[in-house]
């Protein structure tokens, strides 16, 4: 297997344990939640805690894959474009800290249902009103990780329609992808009763360019091409 489609394929596999472990914390988690009924909140929580606490640790997990992603990209396309490489790179990393952060949001939830030794100067339905803001706290991060979650993608779409070595078709399905998290981002701050619309409508392009990314590196690899878009170097005698 030559050295760019070998590339290609460990960047699918994190990927694909993104695509895994990511919908474990972005859809188990919010499952449970009744933003108008703390305490039924808190009885979905509490009669599902283990996959509760499986929504946090697939998050965490996703998170170490987003790092491994990053990295793999950087190698297969820092002779493409380094400096863009670099900014996919940059943009990946500064939003797993606010991902990495965001997860004490659902631990505290859980810590108010759960540990009652050291909050009796707490009422029952005020735990629960507590616990329901902490997820809201982790909804409102989940939100602020999505504007780089979509920002990424815009170097990757680049680098991905001009390097020579993966259809260009991908690179502007990830362009897509990437204006429909920063639409939802954007709409879920400025015009939040219309998120959820948004959401629905902006999810099909996210789904259909990132999914397509990860099959086509998993399955078809990357083209050797080792001198595509390479900038030529200065031969001194």
């Amino acid at each position: 297997m030559n050295n760019t489609r070998k590339l290609a394929r460990i960047a699918g596999f994190w990927y694909l344990m993104m695509a895994i472990t990511g919908p474990l914390g972005l859809i188990v988690v919010p499952s449970m939640i009744e933003w108008s009924d703390a305490a039924a909140t808190a009885r979905k929580i509490l009669d599902s805690e283990f996959l509760f606490r499986m929504g946090i640790v697939g998050n965490f997990l996703c998170q170490l894959a987003f790092i491994w992603l990053a990295l793999a990209l950087h190698r297969l396309f820092k002779d493409v474009d380094k400096a863009r490489a670099e900014l996919l790179v940059a943009l990946v990393m500064v939003s797993i800290p606010i991902s990495f952060l965001n997860m004490l949001n659902p631990m505290a939830a859980l810590l108010l249902l759960k540990d009652k030794d050291f909050l009796t100067t707490f009422s029952l339905e005020q735990r629960q009103s507590m616990a329901l803001m902490f997820l809201r706290f982790n909804e409102y991060g989940t939100m602020i990780a999505e504007i780089f979650w979509g920002l990424w993608l815009f170097p990757f779409g680049w680098l991905t329609y001009k390097s020579g070595f993966l259809p260009r078709i991908l690179g502007v399905l990830l362009f897509a992808a990437g204006i429909g998290y920063a639409f939802h981002s954007a709409a879920y701050f400025l015009f939040p009763r219309s998120a959820d619309t948004v959401n629905t409508i902006v999810s099909v392009p996210e789904m259909v360019g990132e999914l397509s990314m990860v099959a086509w590196l998993l399955i078809k690899g990357a083209r050797e091409q080792d001198n595509i878009n390479r900038r030529p170097s200065l031969a001194i005698s």
